[in-house]
């Protein structure tokens, strides 16, 4: 079908620019390595385009993602694990579709960016000791549904559940999975809100195809890492990940 003329196609090279490399390094997080980066993506594409537009832009990009994940990592994920993360995540979601037109994308980045921060600080200044129990389930329940909230709202639903998934100490393997399944569905369950609230058009969607060839690389990469990396320094990936992200959400915000 025609794309209607409304809805011209991005020519720009300096779009392509900043999100070519924004997609890559979706992939890359989208297998788990790294996980912390892939929240930058929107930030990145926000330098050409709008938060809302760069949102809907990665919709089908992230399903292809979501998909290459979870073929990827389709026997290690925690079931009993991801039974209480969907439910709490479907949540945010719900209040993400209702708050979307009185929140303005920037501040609830800024926030995202600054619980980032403060859980990196927490976790630098008071490391956690090998016995250490895990979080309560009233806090994970809080952070996933926080997680699916912005991830409704910016695609930058990471460092929430990181917050509360990386004191679980599961192996590498285990937390990619278990993101991988997690994510799928959280970012399945925004296409209707996403169409109801008209961000889903023939312009972005256009724009989506031709970003999906570019999907598979970083996925491939970020695979290839996360089944040869040792445990401490995945996650001292994802810390720098998440202190990344932490910072460049919240300069975005008080700039």
């Amino acid at each position: 079908m025609a794309l209607p003329e409304t809805y011209p196609f991005i020519t720009d090279p300096y779009f392509y620019g900043v999100t070519i490399p924004a997609v890559l390094l979706l992939g890359v997080s989208k297998s788990g390595f790294g996980a912390g980066f892939g929240s930058l993506a929107v930030p990145m594409m926000a330098l050409a385009v709008s938060v809302p537009q760069a949102a809907a832009i990665l919709m089908p990009v992230l399903l292809l993602m979501d998909l290459l994940g979870m073929a990827a990592f389709r026997k290690d994920f925690d079931l009993k694990l991801l039974k209480f993360l969907i439910p709490c995540g479907l949540v945010g979601i719900v209040v993400g579709a209702l708050l979307f037109k009185l929140l303005n994308a920037h501040t609830v980045a800024g926030i995202v960016g600054l619980f980032t921060l403060l859980f990196l600080a927490q976790r630098l200044l008071f490391p956690p000791k090998a016995d250490s129990p895990p979080p309560p389930r009233w806090l994970g329940a809080m952070l996933t549904a926080t997680s699916g909230f912005t991830s409704f709202i910016a695609h930058a639903g990471g460092p929430p559940v990181n917050a509360y998934m990386i004191p679980l100490r599961l192996s590498p393997i285990r937390f990619t999975a278990t993101m991988a399944f997690f994510f799928f569905v959280i970012n399945l369950a925004k296409w209707i809100p996403y169409a109801w609230l008209g961000l889903l058009d023939w312009r972005n969607l256009a724009i989506s195809l031709v970003l999906l060839p570019i999907a598979p690389i970083g996925v491939w990469v970020g695979v290839r890492l996360a089944r040869r990396i040792s445990q401490v320094l995945f996650y001292r990936f994802l810390y720098a990940g998440m202190l990344l992200t932490g910072v460049k959400l919240l300069w975005d915000a008080v700039r």
